[in-house]
């Protein structure tokens, strides 16, 4: 598709979709909790549907209306064995965190996903399941789907993960609750963390002791109610926007503002962006407030280190960040990107080099040169949701013509991103 460039400047406020981690998560909660969860501002996207249709193949009961989801829980003894192969489309999150779910159901389960899922890896979920006593196999070794799971009485472990990942973390936390005796996770770093917060949401104890987390299995779930902030790396594109388009100025509303999860506004300040941050003092389990953002004179920064859990989904957007920036921007210690939807380096290296920015791809990150004028041409997302944002941004700025390709695939975190963007541009 044809995209809009040479945007005069963007006015006017925003409210993003709400949180996929979160939404994926509450799902989840709501489901092996006993009684009602209701979900507000959840995201309706296509990886958070394909999590509400694995668990009514898994027989519970989830109602989608217009401004909640009502999930009717039965507790962990309530799921039932799928008739049918648990399809879970493009996310990452559901496969591997039902895995931790199923490892400790007494049924059989196949989960496969799309062709992008398919070469994504698994092992660092399986591995460790397998430590608890769950049966699993699955392509090379349960690396890769389909994964075929026998889930059974689980003895609660010990495990130092060799990677920084929420999703392997919250895996094994979703495990622990239902195996003998303690399970305690120690982190490489500090990953977000909704699991967390989302098990005391429910009544569940966990003890959190610097980068350990200990969970004691047994516990019974009841259900809740869930509202469902922002996702703040959807709001990363339009922060973005706002920096670099001119005669920009954007207020997004109720943004998630958990503190594992900012490193995008970390960033923002260190290249000197005009950004206000106004959190909201409503008690929430998860903090929220409004952004705006200003056209601002950016300069290049180093991300690295314990930094890069806390942003890892906007790196795509930070590069062409960095592209518009003054000097050199360098981000390194992100070997993760790698296994993303696509290899995130090489893509977004190589997609943002065919709009004329001078970018390059190094083993665990990329080095940005600034002030890059941003050519026309076309270029694609690949499957990657978050590929077509950045690109969509990047047209903005363009003063010539863009074709995405792909595009449809913005759908899985944002579905309206199109319909939001067009309504800030100023006439």
């Amino acid at each position: 598709m044809k995209i809009v460039h040479d945007i005069p400047g963007l006015k006017g406020n925003v409210q993003v979709p709400g949180d996929k981690s979160i939404s994926h998560r509450s799902i989840m909660f709501g489901a092996i909790a006993t009684g009602e969860t209701k979900v507000t501002n959840f995201l309706q996207g296509d990886d958070c549907l394909s999590t509400i249709s694995c668990f009514r193949k898994l027989g519970v009961q989830i109602e989608l209306q217009e401004d909640q989801v009502v999930i009717k829980g039965s507790g962990l003894a309530g799921l039932k064995e799928p008739k049918d192969i648990l399809h879970v489309g493009n996310s990452g999150t559901t496969i591997r965190l039902m895995m931790g779910i199923l490892a400790g159901r007494d049924f059989h389960s196949v989960l496969i996903g799309d062709e992008s899922i398919a070469k994504r890896p698994m092992t660092r979920v399986t591995k460790p399941l397998q430590q608890f006593g769950a049966s699993i196999q699955g392509r090379k070794n349960a690396e890769f789907t389909p994964i075929s799971l026998k889930g059974g009485p689980l003895q609660g472990t010990t495990y130092e993960m060799p990677i920084a990942s929420a999703q392997v973390k919250s895996a094994l936390l979703f495990a622990g609750l239902q195996a003998d005796g303690t399970t305690t996770i120690i982190e490489q770093a500090r990953t977000r963390d909704h699991t967390e917060k989302m098990i005391k949401a429910f009544g569940g104890k966990v003890q959190v002791d610097g980068l350990k987390v200990s969970v004691q299995g047994g516990q019974e779930l009841k259900g809740t109610t869930v509202h469902v902030p922002g996702d703040i790396s959807s709001a990363a594109f339009f922060l973005a926007a706002g920096a670099i388009v001119p005669n920009s100025k954007i207020t997004l509303k109720n943004v998630g503002l958990n503190p594992t999860r900012t490193g995008m506004i970390d960033v923002l300040s260190a290249m000197g962006a005009n950004l206000q941050v106004a959190p909201y003092e409503n008690g929430q389990a998860e903090p929220a407030g409004d952004l705006t953002i200003q056209t601002s004179a950016l300069r290049g920064t180093v991300i690295d280190g314990e930094l890069i859990p806390r942003l890892i989904d906007e790196i795509p957007i930070i590069a062409l960040l960095a592209s518009q920036a003054e000097g050199q921007t360098i981000i390194k210690d992100a070997e993760e990107l790698k296994v993303k939807e696509t290899n995130r380096i090489d893509t977004v290296v190589n997609e943002l080099r065919k709009l004329g920015v001078k970018i390059t791809a190094t083993d665990d990150g990329m080095v940005i040169d600034g002030k890059s004028a941003i050519s026309g041409g076309k270029v694609s997302s690949h499957g990657d949701h978050r590929i077509g944002m950045m690109l969509a941004i990047a047209a903005a700025i363009s003063k010539e013509e863009i074709h995405l390709e792909e595009a449809e695939a913005i759908s899985v975190s944002y579905p309206n991103f199109f319909e939001h963007l067009h309504s800030l541009i100023s006439e």
